[in-house]
């Protein structure tokens, strides 16, 4: 589901006002592997990524989003950041704002593929052999791979 139902019915009142909303990045690990998708909207390679919905606990909102986008299982170990994204401006004109917190997860089962339409592939890619991905993104696959005890925060700063 690419627009969550409550999404759509504060745009139906807001228009395309920006709007900020609790979102949640996936960083799934097995083993030395790191799990990550290609968007179908941009074509960019991203650890899973998703909003989070009323209510909805944080991390319990980064496994469903990885088992709805890739089919794979995963056990939520830490948060890794917290940071806020420029806004996003879509092409409809709706304007977005993330808060993010991104956790670190760890594979429990399943086989990555693009799962429910958002992405176009997914797949295992060795810690050392990541795809090219934006520099934001890249700050929350760091985070989420790190050993740190604490979160980062302001993952977007540079």
């Amino acid at each position: 589901m690419a627009t969550p139902d409550f999404v759509l019915a504060l745009r139906a009142k807001i228009g395309t006002d920006p709007l900020w909303l609790p979102g949640t990045t996936a960083v799934v690990t097995r083993g030395d592997d790191v799990l990550m998708v290609r968007r179908a909207d941009t074509g960019q390679w991203t650890p899973v990524t998703g909003i989070i919905d009323p209510g909805e606990e944080p991390a319990d909102a980064a496994v469903r989003e990885t088992l709805e986008e890739a089919d794979v299982v995963a056990w939520p170990v830490r948060l890794a950041s917290v940071g806020v994204t420029d806004e996003v401006v879509y092409p409809n004109g709706d304007r977005t704002q993330f808060v993010d917190l991104t956790f670190r997860l760890e594979w429990v089962s399943g086989e990555p593929h693009p799962a429910d339409g958002e992405n176009t592939d997914a797949r295992w890619f060795p810690r050392d052999a990541l795809p090219e991905m934006t520099d934001e993104m890249r700050a929350r696959v760091d985070a989420g791979l790190s050993d740190e005890p604490s979160a980062r925060f302001g993952t977007n700063r540079g």
